[in-house]
């Protein structure tokens, strides 16, 4: 099998000391609110998680019925602080991730027993061409999804960090930008669904604009 390509250490990222601090409005998530980003979720099991038909590469269109058979993979999205980390794994792509830190990253423990969560300091987003994703809290406990509109010309003053209180998840639309889940608490399970393809579009906050993203971790 050969060695597996990836566009980013997501567990070692390279982030430039005392970078500026873009903050981001924090909402509540409902359905008006999540309008053009996702929708609320409160039969995971049942509820549609689309997946986007290929792009055609000229001017003859797909076949109907064909472009869109990868299906879907579905697993446990763990989450865990760890003093002043916040970690991810994702069982249904096999992957793991650090999302960001409660503090300045050059200044960030892992064996903090001390650490204050007022915040999350992000240093990457994503969007999927090929689908959405579904995040269920399975232990019904407050969460912050941090969400961008499609576009490949994104910039940090279009995120918008919306707050769920446990009790409903939350359906990203295809190509909308976004990162994982950020518990309230010390951990979360979610139940993830989403496009089997996984394909990824990504963005590094501190090298495209020179900035740290700051999702506030506070109702």
């Amino acid at each position: 099998m050969p060695e597996q390509r990836k566009s980013f250490d997501y567990m070692n990222p390279v982030v430039a000391s005392n970078l500026p601090q873009v903050d981001i409005p924090l909402v509540h998530a409902n359905a008006e609110s999540l309008k053009g980003y996702g929708e609320l979720v409160s039969d995971y099991q049942n509820h549609i998680v689309e997946i986007v038909t290929w792009p055609a590469q000229g001017w003859r269109s797909i076949d109907v019925g064909t472009g869109d058979e990868g299906g879907h993979t579905d697993g446990i999205f763990k989450f865990w602080w760890e003093g002043d980390v916040l970690l991810g794994e994702n069982e249904s792509v096999n992957d793991s991730y650090l999302l960001g830190w409660s503090k300045e990253p050059s200044e960030a423990k892992r064996d903090n027993p001390k650490a204050q969560r007022d915040q999350l300091l992000m240093w990457h987003a994503n969007y999927h061409p090929d689908g959405a994703q579904l995040f269920y809290p399975l232990d019904g406990k407050p969460f912050v999804a941090a969400l961008a509109k499609p576009g490949d010309d994104m910039t940090p003053s279009d995120w918008v960090a919306f707050y769920f209180d446990g009790s409903a998840g939350v359906c990203i639309h295809p190509g909308v930008w976004h990162e994982a889940i950020f518990p309230l608490t010390e951990s979360a399970r979610f139940y993830d669904k989403q496009g089997k393809v996984h394909a990824r579009v990504s963005c590094n906050f501190g090298k495209e604009f020179g900035v740290l993203l700051s999702v506030p971790l506070h109702v």
